[in-house]
């Protein structure tokens, strides 16, 4: 079966760094272009980016540009989040998942890591 599994959510301070991993297992990872999401209590799923099949293309929303980086490693099946310059708002469960490239949505998501910057 398909699985999406996260790691390298924890606590850091304002202005520091984590790096989020997703392995993905169950399917032809190359087929699918990658995402991450977050969200915190109360507050609807937020888009955070994505990177196509390749790894040449990523996009990120204004939230995060500048400060986060999307890269995927397709031998490894693992697609990473690396998280700079991290600010309390960014405090949420940061989700993984796949999308089909024949697909208008996500097809397979995460258990998600949650990840907390204190200030």
């Amino acid at each position: 079966q398909v699985q999406l599994v996260e790691s390298g959510g924890g606590l850091v301070q304002a202005g520091g760094s984590l790096r989020l991993s997703c392995q993905a297992s169950g399917l032809t990872f190359s087929n699918y272009h990658m995402g991450w999401f977050r969200q915190a209590p109360g507050k609807e799923r937020e888009f955070v980016g994505t990177i196509m099949w390749s790894g040449s293309n990523t996009i990120y929303p204004e939230s995060v540009k500048g400060r986060f980086t999307i890269s995927r490693d397709n031998a490894k099946t693992t697609v990473f989040l690396q998280m700079n310059l991290l600010k309390p708002e960014d405090t949420a469960v940061y989700y993984c998942a796949a999308r089909y490239y024949a697909s208008g949505k996500y097809n397979y998501w995460g258990q998600g890591t949650q990840v907390t910057v204190s200030s």
